[in-house]
């Protein structure tokens, strides 16, 4: 009977083991009677339908539907525009982490800073600078991605979390890898190219860090300071890419701020692999500081704010900016007093919140540009108001 031929399928197929506990029971049930409820549920002259209404019955139950719908669910997050892509591209978008853009945001974030604080006063940031610093986080992102799971091949394949990782999986040989490298570079370079010469030098001098990062947490305890190096590279390439050459004293204390929110965001997700870089011999500022992880993030956390403020006042920025400072001095403060650095789930979601941190201060440098010309309008007014 059908039943029977259903119960003997969930007992031999892998579909028992995610068919819900009712579904199967149900079946049992059904087996243990010895009646065919599916007959019995249909007019003779409907038998044909048995087959597709346990199909139906049985797949949405256990989450499958047997190719009985020809829909394909899409979604616009990251992840489902990857898995909507064709199966041979899949892998190669998961390789640069296009599904998970957290990185790339990190990435960015430092150059909408620059770029806003270069901006005119009481005008927006140029945005074909915004789009095609957009464009080149995301290459580079990706780039950066695909040297570092190339270098960490063999140690991705011991780790749970990493071992599918398309490289560490053999989705992707190195030399497929490496071809996609040289695709992502020239385009990469192909943004540079649309900036000033000051700014392709500048861009070009990064590479050195983006190619020696990886390495770096075999080396010293302090891989996260080598990723603030590099991720935040762009706090001195916005700048200059709207204006011609960097204004040090603006330029240094936004990279020297960005370099400090490095090393506390990735301390905190390094915190999610300690045990396993324990085993594999890997480095990091988590293992370094261990218990004494708050402390040392609350040290990052003054001397990150320390930076912006100096920053704020190099480029005349105004109340809102200031605001704004505040506001990420609370969010640091709470990240850090909440944090729970042997919870692999909390350090995650502490890590990925830093990404609202970073669209808060670039909305403060906006909101403080703008402002600036409120100021100039009304101080206007006052000296024309004066009688001569």
């Amino acid at each position: 009977m059908m039943s029977t031929r259903l119960v003997t399928l969930l007992n031999s197929h892998p579909v028992r083991r995610i068919a819900p506990q009712t579904c199967y029971s149900y079946l049992s049930s059904i087996q243990k009677d010895k009646k065919d409820h599916t007959a019995a549920g249909f007019p003779s002259g409907l038998c044909f339908f048995k087959r597709d209404f346990w199909k139906l019955r049985v797949g949405s139950l256990a989450g499958h539907d047997y190719g009985l719908s020809s829909k394909r669910s899409f979604s616009l997050t990251p992840a489902g525009i990857v898995n909507a892509a064709p199966s041979s591209v899949q892998p190669y978008l998961r390789l640069m982490r296009l599904d998970k853009p957290i990185g790339t945001w990190l990435l960015y974030l430092p150059c909408t800073w620059s770029i806003g604080l270069a901006a005119d006063p009481g005008c927006l940031p140029d945005l074909r600078m915004l789009a095609l610093f957009g464009t080149g986080a995301l290459l580079m992102r990706g780039a950066g991605c695909t040297i570092n799971d190339m270098w960490d091949k063999d140690f991705d394949k011991k780790v749970s979390r990493t071992a599918t990782r398309p490289i560490a999986a053999g989705q992707i040989s190195r030399f497929q890898a490496l071809v996609f490298l040289g695709g992502q570079l020239s385009l990469a370079l192909g943004v540079l190219l649309c900036l000033n010469y000051y700014s392709i030098a500048l861009g070009a001098a990064s590479l050195s860090l983006v190619v020696s990062y990886p390495l770096m947490k075999r080396i010293t305890y302090w891989p996260q300071l080598v990723l603030g190096l590099t991720f935040n590279w762009g706090a001195l390439l916005g700048w200059s890419a709207v204006m011609g050459s960097c204004d040090w004293s603006i330029c240094l204390p936004l990279y020297f701020s960005g370099v400090m929110w490095t090393l506390i965001y990735d301390t905190i997700y390094a915190h999610q692999d300690k045990d396993d870089d324990i085993k594999l011999g890997v480095k990091s500022t988590a293992l370094k500081f261990q218990e004494q992880t708050k402390p040392w993030l609350s040290a990052f956390s003054v001397a990150m704010l320390s930076g912006l403020v100096l920053a704020g006042v190099n480029a005349d920025q105004t109340l809102p900016y200031y605001a704004a400072v505040s506001t990420v001095a609370v969010h640091l403060a709470h990240q850090i007093y909440s944090l729970d650095f042997n919870k692999p789930d909390d350090c995650w979601k502490k890590f990925a919140s830093n990404r609202n941190l970073g669209l808060l201060l670039f909305l403060g440098i906006v909101v403080g540009n703008l402002w600036k010309k409120r100021n100039d309008s009304q101080y206007e007014t006052h000296l024309n108001s004066i009688p001569t």
